[in-house]
């Protein structure tokens, strides 16, 4: 399916941000570093919505199974408090879970701080979707997802996604060579 434009869901999960406390620097944070990334067209699919799981549950499948988003990053909602329950909502919407993202982000972020431990990342497979969740800050959205984003064009193709071509000068995905 390389010649369809690939659609991406952005989803910021935060209750002042949804509620204009605050502007969404996370979610902008997550669409410029696709735009970095990526040399292919593109299609971001934005939600801005409060730490409500039922919500969230519903956002990530309607990106999902209506708009078809073969990619949905979030960003929000991953510590330890009474509302960060994104991690719930998207092993409650995943067929199978992809544990290496969240291990892999937790990682790199234990390099500049050590309350990366408390972050419950993860990531899974929903039909012809990647979920992955990012944590809430704009300078670790760029650090994680530079540490996992190589393997995402891969996993994209093995589930007949499109084919996401990306700025090698600024992240070099691995394709194992046919």
């Amino acid at each position: 399916m390389t010649n369809q434009i690939a659609k991406i869901g952005i989803v910021t999960v935060s209750d002042r941000a949804s509620a204009g406390v605050y502007e969404d620097l996370s979610g902008k944070a997550i669409i410029d570093t696709l735009t970095d990334y990526l040399s292919c067209d593109w299609q971001p699919e934005y939600r801005l919505i409060p730490d409500e799981q039922p919500l969230i549950e519903q956002t990530l499948r309607e990106l999902a199974d209506q708009q078809g988003c073969c990619l949905i990053v979030t960003t929000g909602g991953t510590g330890p408090a009474k509302r960060d329950v994104t991690p719930e909502a998207t092993e409650a919407v995943c067929e199978r879970m992809m544990p290496g993202f969240g291990e892999l982000m937790r990682t790199e972020s234990l390099k500049y701080v050590p309350t990366a431990i408390l972050s419950r990342q993860t990531a899974g497979l929903r039909g012809n979707s990647l979920i992955i969740n990012l944590p809430g800050k704009p300078k670790a959205i760029r650090q994680c997802l530079d540490a996992v984003f190589p393997a995402v064009p891969y996993c994209i193709d093995l589930m007949d996604g499109p084919f996401l071509q990306c700025n090698e000068d600024v992240i070099k995905p691995f394709r194992p060579k046919s």
